[in-house]
């Protein structure tokens, strides 16, 4: 049986980082893969700035990634019980969507509330910020306000979640802790 994990939260938080240790540090035990978020794929190669349409083609190249992994992962697995870890998926899209452009295309609501997974990981904004030319909210006011926008949504949502907070090597045992508590129920 498959898990899904999905860490989630404001830009500079270690979601990446944390998807591949997380993925690493189960990988004795587990069959495991991370999905990488595909938005940093696809505006590496935009050339230009980019818009509420190009939000939709995102979404859809991250749901692609996510089921090619998933679909990977099951087949290596076989009868072993697996993790997919999910650095991004349609919640992020939805608060990337309304923060930056005010409204979100139906799709990614649609998906959003149709898609299923087993934890949520909502990444703290206690990691100092880090230069990268695709992220564009340095100031902590914003990425507080991205918090709250995250931490509503899981409020209001059924499937279980957990705040990860640390800097280092704390964060990735905070996340391992609360991984070990759902894996052992």
């Amino acid at each position: 049986m498959m898990k899904k994990i999905v860490i989630v939260g404001p830009e500079s938080t270690g979601k990446s980082t944390l998807s591949q240790e997380l993925s690493d540090h189960y990988a004795n035990q587990y069959a495991t893969a991370w999905v990488p978020e595909y938005a940093r794929e696809y505006l590496d190669n935009l050339g230009r700035p980019y818009t509420y349409e190009d939000l939709l083609v995102i979404a859809k190249g991250q749901l692609e990634a996510e089921e090619k992994t998933a679909l990977a992962l099951a087949e290596a697995a076989g009868d072993q019980a697996s993790i997919l870890f999910i650095d991004t998926d349609m919640m992020v899209m939805q608060i990337w969507s309304e923060f930056v452009f005010q409204k979100c295309d139906p799709f990614i609501l649609n998906e959003v509330a149709s898609r299923s997974y087993d934890h949520y990981l909502l990444m703290q904004t206690d990691l100092p910020w880090t230069y990268d030319k695709l992220r564009e909210y340095p100031d902590l006011e914003n990425r507080e306000r991205l918090f709250k926008h995250y931490y509503d949504i899981l409020q209001r949502q059924n499937t279980s979640w957990s705040l990860i907070s640390g800097i280092g090597p704390e964060r990735s045992k905070a996340a391992i802790r609360v991984i070990d508590k759902l894996l052992a129920s």
